[in-house]
């Protein structure tokens, strides 16, 4: 790939699978929740919940993007209906923040991040509310840009453009690597940025606009962008 001057990189199923991460961490924060407050095992399972989680997005939009202010607003809602102390929030919601960030990384994602951090200025890019610090890749990042830092969520043009500005270069001349095609592939061509899709499940493209390469793994990405 010519004219790569910057990389930007999802996180969660690009370097990590998130779906059993989020049941753990949805499990261990349950299980805290119930034991400081036993009341709430016998009004709310999990399921419910996540209902509870659904509902508070819809009473208050303007958290759509801050999925931790969400999360600790539905663990006050539950507290508050079940007669429990709201000071308990903080510590559940950091039982939840341990479990969310203790992913396992794919194989090739360490070794591929110490070769294109050496070349290129790394740019994280999440919808999510991962922590690198507490996962242990910041060291290879220069920066991180989330849906809470911007206040909208990819696809969204002014999440990729953030990311450009704090890599240092003009979309033209930065890659974004992803494995989601709508937020992802189509969201960063759609700024003129270059795009690698991450397709670890052997999905097949069915967009009219194809991303510049396709690859597996990130040792595919370290071929085409480390000479």
């Amino acid at each position: 790939m010519n004219s790569v001057c910057a990389v930007t990189i999802d996180l969660d199923d690009t370097l990590w699978a998130i779906a059993p991460v989020i049941v753990q961490a949805e499990k261990r924060m349950y299980d805290l929740l119930t034991a400081i407050c036993p009341a709430i095992a016998e009004s709310f399972s999990m399921a419910a919940l996540r209902e509870v989680r659904a509902q508070v997005e819809r009473d208050s939009p303007e958290l759509k993007y801050d999925l931790s202010a969400m999360r600790k607003l539905t663990l006050e809602r539950v507290l508050l209906e079940c007669g429990c102390d709201t000071s308990y929030v903080e510590p559940v919601f950091e039982e939840f923040m341990l479990a969310r960030n203790d992913v396992a990384l794919f194989p090739d994602v360490i070794p591929a991040l110490e070769q294109l951090s050496k070349r290129y200025p790394l740019v994280s890019v999440s919808n999510g509310n991962a922590d690198l610090n507490r996962i242990g890749l910041h060291r290879f990042f220069d920066a991180s840009v989330s849906a809470r830092d911007v206040g909208v969520a990819k696809p969204h043009p002014r999440v990729f453009l953030s990311a450009c500005d704090r890599a240092g270069f003009p979309p033209a001349y930065v890659t974004h690597i992803g494995d989601h095609p709508q937020q992802d592939i189509l969201g960063a061509a759609e700024v003129g940025m270059k795009t690698i899709w991450m397709n670890r499940a052997g999905h097949i493209w069915d967009h009219k606009h194809q991303p510049d390469a396709e690859v597996c793994s990130l040792s595919d990405v370290t071929k085409l962008l480390v000479c």
